[in-house]
């Protein structure tokens, strides 16, 4: 508890980490919530020159002078705001001290077409009064399981508002709120090196037991935290394949339970190939599964390790990115997404390295992942070939859902630096709108005979 205690009230002040433990946060620590932390356990103070303001609440309503109505897309409470400065690979190196690795890797593989467009930094993330209110009756239960790889004592909100540890980050990362029920229409692009692509267009649904209200501990979601139907429509070759997950806590009290249905075959089969380093889907084969969200799945094949907090420069507020009217034609370029699009400010991030088990393999030998600290999502992450070298860099596009509110994104990007190729995925510029609040979804659906029922084209 000591060792606990002092990384926890040295991390906020210094960024410094101090080590790892498995026991709750101690009560008058878990106070500090709202007060000098922010209910997300985020320092709520600035920086020093005020280039990081002061979280005053973030969007947590429908901002003043902004018109919106349930079902809408959101418009830019931002949209007067104008770039501080452009980084582009002819100056990089005067900006070399807040440029994550990822950012440094893309500026200099693709120093005619990659620049960041840097903005006044805006803490907009909030959450409802109930997620703050989980978060701090978890910050003093919540306890991580010996292996790292599961935790109990948590339900709702964030698992360890607090965290000790990079394998709470993750936890954090994996069960950061977005809602109960949702659905959505997204797309997956993988342009050639020419920019040509076909979009693959998919309908997806999740229910987040981890989210149920009615659910008062972590036992009582039997190890399930999502159930996950992901449907592809488009293109007429694709559609029909549908993807059935029940995802689990802890991979050593479970792993990840996985269908597909084909409509080749008119049959569904189990897939416990969905997880880890097997290809994902619809991006011809330029990410992995685990690298979906950034990350998702299992920790086990890592050692985790934190690297401290740092000032990076990261996307984040990407309410013009997420317009609907942005064309796909417009954001998908050759070689790299169109960056007169992102928004980048200067955020506090921490930093962690996940290391590859001796007793176990992956085809990323190393990732890194820099976690911005109001949200707890992850904004960039770099993952090293065998070699010791960067192969692959994704970029997350960060926005805030004031509608409910969550802390969402407009879509992610996974550079390839080898292929000189990409793939973007969770784009939803032309689709209907996400909604949040899918009442219409139950658990009956969630069965592989659901999906063999709607896989039928």
């Amino acid at each position: 508890m000591a060792i606990r205690s002092a990384f926890i009230l040295g991390l906020f002040a210094a960024g410094v980490f101090a080590g790892t433990a498995g026991a709750e946060v101690p009560a008058e620590v878990a106070a500090r919530l709202g007060k000098d932390l922010t209910p997300l356990g985020s320092q709520k103070s600035g920086n020093k020159d005020g280039t990081i303001p002061e979280w005053t609440g973030g969007l947590s309503e429908i901002p003043a002078g902004v018109t919106y109505k349930a079902g809408d897309r959101y418009p830019d409470p931002y949209a007067a705001d104008k770039p501080l400065y452009t980084i582009t690979s002819a100056n990089m190196a005067q900006y070399a001290d807040k440029l994550t690795e990822v950012s440094t890797a893309l500026l200099t593989t693709y120093p005619d077409a990659y620049k960041m467009n840097v903005y006044p930094t805006r803490r907009s993330c909030a959450n409802p009064p109930s997620i703050y209110e989980s978060n701090k009756k978890n910050a003093v239960s919540g306890v991580i399981s010996a292996s790292g790889d599961g935790f109990t004592g948590s339900i709702n909100g964030m698992p360890f508002p607090i965290p000790g540890n990079a394998n709470e980050m993750m936890f954090n990362q994996r069960l950061q709120y977005r809602g109960y029920k949702i659905t959505r229409q997204y797309v997956s692009i993988a342009p050639t090196r020419g920019g040509e692509y076909s979009a693959y267009t998919v309908q997806d649904e999740v229910i987040f037991p981890w989210n149920d209200p009615s659910k008062t501990t972590t036992e009582s979601l039997d190890n399930v935290w999502a159930y996950y139907i992901n449907n592809t429509i488009a293109p007429a070759r694709a559609a029909g394949n549908v993807v059935l997950i029940h995802d689990t806590i802890d991979a050593v009290q479970g792993s990840r339970k996985a269908w597909v249905y084909s409509p080749g075959t008119r049959r569904v089969r189990r897939a416990p190939n969905i997880a880890y380093d097997n290809p994902s889907f619809n991006d011809d084969g330029l990410s992995t599964i685990d690298a979906f969200n950034m990350f998702n799945g299992a920790l086990d094949r890592y050692d985790w390790t934190y690297n401290g907090r740092t000032e990076t420069i990261t996307s984040h507020n990407n309410y013009r990115m997420a317009n609907a009217d942005v064309k796909y034609s417009d954001l998908f370029k050759p070689m790299v997404i169109n960056q007169d699009y992102p928004r980048y400010e200067l955020r506090r991030n921490n930093v962690i390295t996940a290391r590859v088990r001796p007793d176990t393999r992956h085809i990323y030998t190393k990732r890194v992942f820099w976690h911005d600290e109001d949200t707890a999502q992850t904004v960039a992450t770099s993952s090293y070939d065998a070699r010791g070298k960067i192969w692959r860099a994704q970029e997350q596009f960060s926005y805030v859902h004031y509608g409910v509110p969550a802390c969402n994104t407009a879509g992610f990007v996974s550079y390839d630096l080898n292929a000189g190729r990409y793939t973007a995925q969770e784009f939803f510029n032309e689709e209907p709108s996400l909604n949040h609040f899918a009442d219409e979804l139950t658990m009956d659906r969630y069965t592989p005979d659901y999906i063999r029922r709607v896989g039928v084209r």
